[in-house]
């Protein structure tokens, strides 16, 4: 009986590589191979490039989620996180700051620390001193004792001299109040400013905001007035934009690609 040998076939794979490895007899599919991966690469790239551009434009283009303070949407939150860009905007205006509104305490030490401003605030609403879940922190505690931070009703005059302050910010305070109260509230607060600055900061029409604050202490609703209906107001109370400041804070705010939730209008008095 004859025996079948191996050792030809297995001389022939072994000295005709071609057979184990095809694609070395077709020089063009190497070509072709090397093209698909620089070409995936490049995809890929792309693909990077793009998702990084959009997540940076978003922060300048589209509104963030609201800020938000115990679950409810707060302006007092957005003074708080433009304190940067306000000081770009008034720089050298922020010797003496009057802050109106909720959450003063918190905002006026932000504003102590951040660059030495000597900062005051009046505190709206009423708040919790007692109990287990009182929202009142024993520095603020301190700072009302002191008679820094004030609990004051803003539909009457405030206990300040005239132009006792740089500039007054406001957040949180105006949208509560009806137009006959505004009249009032307005005029006197730019009184307390040398040259009537202010800064407020309002609440953007449509926007579900301080649920819990209208409840438990305002027992009324925000009126979320428009641009132009705030600033038809501001005129006929001799109040106009400051445009400089305002191109100053935008200019801050973009480079920094934060979009404000809130609205937010930089004023002075004219003749």
């Amino acid at each position: 009986m004859s025996k079948r040998g191996f050792s030809h076939s297995t001389e022939r794979f072994g000295e005709n590589p071609k057979l184990l490895f095809p694609s070395l007899s077709s020089p063009h599919k190497i070509h072709t191979s090397s093209l698909l991966s620089v070409f995936s690469l490049v995809a890929l790239a792309g693909f990077f490039l793009v998702a990084y551009f959009y997540s940076v434009l978003s922060g300048v283009f589209f509104y963030r989620e609201p800020a938000s303070t115990h679950g409810v949407l707060s302006c007092s939150d957005e003074v708080g996180k433009t304190i940067t860009f306000l000081r770009k905007a008034y720089a050298g205006k922020l010797q003496k700051v009057l802050h109106v509104g909720p959450d003063s305490c918190r905002t006026i030490d932000k504003l102590s620390k951040e660059g030495g401003t000597e900062a005051w605030g009046i505190e709206p609403y009423d708040l919790d001193w007692g109990g287990d879940d009182t929202n009142v922190s024993g520095n603020c505690k301190t700072l009302i004792y002191r008679g820094i931070v004030r609990v004051a009703d803003i539909k009457f005059p405030l206990p300040y001299k005239s132009n006792s302050f740089s500039l007054v910010i406001v957040s949180d305070a105006l949208d509560y109040l009806s137009i006959k109260y505004l009249n009032k509230t307005l005029p006197d607060l730019a009184r307390l400013s040398i040259g009537g600055g202010l800064v407020v900061f309002s609440g953007n029409p449509g926007q579900q905001r301080l649920e819990v604050l209208e409840v438990t202490k305002l027992k009324s609703k925000p009126k979320l007035r428009s641009w132009s209906w705030w600033m038809l107001f501001f005129t006929n109370n001799k109040l106009e934009e400051n445009q400089e400041a305002a191109k100053l804070f935008n200019q801050a705010a973009t480079q920094a690609f934060y979009k404000p939730t809130c609205q937010i209008f930089h004023l002075r008095s004219f003749d």
